[in-house]
């Protein structure tokens, strides 16, 4: 099997490409493209990535052609070319794979592709109707691998022996299936426990369904049937925190929501996360209680698309399209379930029906979550669908871990010039939460092959994250909480030099042991100082106030000399009468936190006294936002210090509307923080700002400051690749470690 060099005229040489190139078709792409320039050859996987030799005339249009049609899960990181002698090879052929020390990588798992969602409903097709459809284009990839390199006997495909129909298409080098370690037909491949008929009509009924997806289990139900969300959220004990909802095409979008064109293609893209977009309100009220957004898929595996042909084919809606929720099937706060056993175990007080099948999920991995802002993709959770691909760095950094920090973990492994961060682990304040970072730690760096020299982590002592560190037994580098926030934007931008960083966050633990949250910094190489922060609030109850808005407010109220009206004004809570008290004594914890300034104005505007999750008092107060408006002197700024009592003094007063108070609140903070920002670049002469931290996942807070940098003459970059709170604080880490490496090895020398 392969194309004649049309002539053996000396011409002989070896490419080396490396990037995301294994797993990925990119083998019978070169042997298609070389066969069609007529030369001879081989192509082989090697611990590196593809090595390709190609021998004949039209030897430089094949290097030419190579990085342009490139299958479309392939990524190209760097093709080396150099000649070397020639061989009596005119044929042009596939090797096995080379073994030895693996510097490659194994691609996301992708959502079926056109082609494979063709086959599934041609009744024609070997693959008709088989849920486990996929060929080297889409499919499992890092949820199924055990390790590199990507072949067949190291994933979950190792027990399912090939059909002869299967091992011929994986044996053809012309076959979009050639080496697709994850097929399967219906004669060899895995099988589901329940029938497709029977997951649909238990949906049509007003049950709820649990299902096995590509990365955990997943619960599903009717999205329009408010009696079903609410019983959803009882048994999951979820009672306020927004589910995600699955339509069957992109055409069904419209119905629910109103999407622009960027967010419509954020939708079909073949990671397919959950995208955030303006609620039409067309779903149960329980979906997204009193928020302006609401989370949108597409199906991802073959097993949706056959649930919703099901489902249409049952009971199809006058005028309305199907919209299932879609949120993963984990009791409250654990990591999302993996293992068949355990899944009937847990979910047996949830599910009314639990569909499983016989092919393991080796590594867990949540949807993942994102929303365009002014035209961009940014994330709110990074998993499925994007992870392991690597953040490419500015330069070249000894091995590292990095280990994040307790909330919304993750983990980061560098490797040369990459940088790989997990999948999201979820807040490490369970055991099986524990567990599930230290097996995220183990994979990533067996997959990757990499022994870290230095363990970076975060400065709080008692994080379970901190802990894992301590416990190692190797060097650690302690990395402050929101210099990591700030440095994961600098990592991912290549800013070598110096920056300004504004950190609006929830907490973090700050230099001098403080409680921090609202920082402005100047970073430089491995170092940074603390410009300024918000002025100071009081913390009545510590760590209770951070779940309940109204003590916030009730602190404001202190600090404005209104204790008096505590009492009164939030006479529902149990604590009201006693707080004014509690304010006055000694030793009361502050904290500088941007967090917590959401929370006051949410609990003076009486949206949210009390939080059932992360950030709803933020969430709610933004969803009454239509237009920001600045209040005319509403804020101080002294020696660094950003004030906005005058705003919040505002904000207490008895009769404000909830709506013109978070407009205000809103636009006022954007234009204070600009100011502030604007104040530093003109004392330090930097130009450069990074914006991170939580209160950054706020749509208009970040568009509001991005838009008054710019016009102030900044440079404000916002994180990109990963999200701006604390999924992106292990790259952080990464980051700032290695850069201290650097200083220490420079020191020696001198």
């Amino acid at each position: 099997m392969g194309g004649k060099a049309t002539a053996l005229d000396g011409r002989r040489l070896r490419l080396h490409v490396r990037g995301a190139v294994q797993g990925v078709g990119f083998r019978p792409y070169v042997y298609g493209l070389a066969t069609r320039y007529r030369l001879g050859g081989f192509v082989a996987n090697d611990p590196h990535g593809v090595v390709i030799e190609v021998q004949g005339e039209r030897a430089s249009d094949f290097v030419a052609a190579l990085p342009r049609e490139k299958p479309p899960l392939a990524r190209i990181d760097e093709i080396s070319v150099h000649p070397v002698g020639a061989m009596a090879s005119e044929e042009f052929c596939i090797l096995a794979s080379k073994q030895g020390r693996v510097s490659t990588r194994i691609v996301a798992d992708a959502a079926t592709c056109p082609e494979c969602l063709s086959e599934l409903f041609d009744p024609a097709s070997r693959f008709y109707r088989y849920p486990f459809v996929n060929c080297t284009h889409c499919g499992p990839r890092y949820t199924i691998a055990e390790r590199l390199p990507y072949d067949r006997p190291t994933t979950a495909m190792k027990r399912f022996a090939m059909c002869k129909a299967c091992a011929g298409d994986y044996a053809d080098p012309r076959s979009r299936r050639f080496h697709a370690e994850a097929i399967a037909c219906p004669q060899c491949g895995p099988r589901l426990s329940h029938g497709i008929a029977e997951i649909a009509a238990a949906i049509a009924a007003g049950k709820i369904v649990a299902i096995k997806g590509l990365g955990g289990y997943q619960l599903i139900c009717d999205a329009r049937d408010q009696a079903v969300v609410q019983r959803l959220r009882q048994r999951k004990e979820r009672d306020q925190k927004p589910f995600a909802v699955m339509v069957g095409s992109v055409d069904a979008v419209a119905g629910i929501a109103d999407a622009d064109a960027a967010e419509l293609a954020l939708l079909e893209t073949s990671p397919r996360p959950i995208v955030l977009m303006t609620s039409r309100h067309r779903l149960a009220p329980a979906i997204a209680p009193e928020l302006s957004r609401i989370g949108i898929m597409l199906p991802v595996a073959p097993l949706h698309h056959l649930i919703f042909e099901a489902l249409d084919a049952m009971h199809k809606r006058a005028g309305e399209s199907w919209a299932i929720v879609a949120t993963s099937a984990n009791p409250g706060g654990e990591p999302l379930l993996i293992d068949n056993r355990e899944a009937e175990l847990r979910l047996a007080g949830i599910a009314d029906l639990i569909v499983s099948h016989d092919r393991d999920i080796v590594t867990r991995a949540d949807d993942s979550v994102a929303a365009v802002f002014a035209g961009r993709t940014r994330f709110i959770r990074r998993a499925r669908g994007y992870v392991p691909e690597p953040v490419r760095l500015a330069q070249t950094v000894p091995p590292i871990l990095a280990v994040g920090g307790g909330l919304k973990s993750t983990v980061t492994v560098t490797r040369g010039n990459e940088a790989f961060v997990s999948q999201h682990i979820g807040d490490l304040d369970t055991a099986e939460a524990v567990r599930f970072f230290e097996e995220t730690v183990g994979h990533l760096l067996s997959t990757l092959d990499v022994e870290p020299v230095v363990i970076a982590h975060d400065l709080h002592p008692n994080m379970a994250s901190t802990r894992f560190a301590e416990a190692s037994g190797r060097r650690l580098i302690a990395v402050q909480h929101h210099h990591a926030h700030a440095a994961s934007v600098m990592a991912e931008h290549g800013i070598t030099g110096s920056a300004l960083a504004l950190v609006l966050d929830g907490f973090g633990h700050g230099s001098d042991g403080g409680n921090w949250g609202g920082e402005l910094l100047l970073c430089e190489a491995a170092q940074f100082r603390r410009l300024g922060h918000l002025a100071p609030m009081k913390l009545p109850g510590g760590d209770r106030a951070a779940r309940e808005p109204w003590r916030m407010a009730a602190s404001v109220l202190h600090a404005l000399r209104r204790g008096d009206a505590i009492a009164s004004r939030f006479a529902r809570q149990p604590q009201a009468a006693r707080l004014c008290a509690m304010l006055e004594q000694p030793g009361v914890p502050v904290t500088t936190s941007a967090g917590r300034l959401f929370d006051a104005a949410a609990g003076l505007l009486g949206l949210c006294p009390v939080q059932s999750y992360e950030g709803e008092a933020a969430m709610k107060l933004e969803a009454r936002v239509g237009t920001p408006r600045i209040l005319k002197d509403g804020w101080v700024i002294e020696h660094g210090v950003l004030s906005l009592f005058p705003l919040l003094a505002r904000l207490a007063t008895d009769r404000i509307d909830p709506v013109d108070g978070a407009e205000l609140f809103h636009g006022t903070l954007a234009a204070a923080c600009v100011d502030w920002i604007g104040r530093a670049a003109r004392e330090t002469g930097i130009t450069t700002v990074t914006l991170s931290g939580g209160c950054f996942l706020n749509a208009i807070l970040s568009s509001e400051i991005e838009r008054g940098c710019i016009a102030a003459g900044l440079s404000p970059l916002l994180p990109r690749q990963l999200p701006p709170n604390d999924g992106g604080l292990s790259l952080g880490q990464a980051w700032i470690a290695a850069l201290q490496l650097e200083q220490q090895r420079l020191e020696g020398t001198a």
